[in-house]
């Protein structure tokens, strides 16, 4: 499979259920997650369910511009609580390998599943637009510092 795509974004919230914030770098640690946000400290809302694939999590662009056009729902990055945002990345068909944002290698675990979490704290109906379209939680093979612009690709 051939594609190359763009970080658009990245976000972090320290706590659980706290709006998460831009950030115009980030360090992800292997094993670990991005610096300072509530998963890679335990506290995130499924932190009492760890995973080594909830490290760190993508959504693509195409997602919300989709939720727009079809649902009449906007959504911004930051409200659909995962890390990066892409543009041109297959982030469903990624599961099982290895791909590269920037400097950082990833492993995509398994795809994200939309929550009733995220609509209570939204207040709006996003659980059934988002399933099969909500994102893929990843693990970090090998970290280092990405940057919005940074290029995503296979390994």
């Amino acid at each position: 499979m051939s594609w190359q795509g763009t970080l658009l974004a990245i976000h972090t919230a320290e706590l659980a259920s706290v709006e998460m914030t831009e950030r115009s770098e980030a360090r992800l640690v292997a094993g670990v997650g991005i610096e300072g946000d509530r998963y890679a400290t335990g506290r995130g809302h499924y932190s009492y369910l760890p995973h080594e694939d909830r490290q760190v999590t993508l959504i693509e662009q195409e997602t919300l511009d989709a939720l727009a056009r079809d649902h009449q729902l906007t959504l911004r990055p930051e409200e659909t609580r995962r890390n990066l945002l892409t543009r041109g990345v297959p982030l469903n068909h990624l599961v099982g390998t290895r791909f590269r944002v920037g400097e950082v290698v990833l492993y995509a675990g398994r795809l994200n599943v939309p929550c009733t979490y995220l609509e209570d704290l939204l207040d709006r109906p996003v659980f059934t637009p988002l399933i099969n379209r909500s994102g893929l939680n990843c693990r970090i093979v090998t970290g280092g510092v990405i940057r919005p612009g940074d290029v995503v690709e296979p390994v």
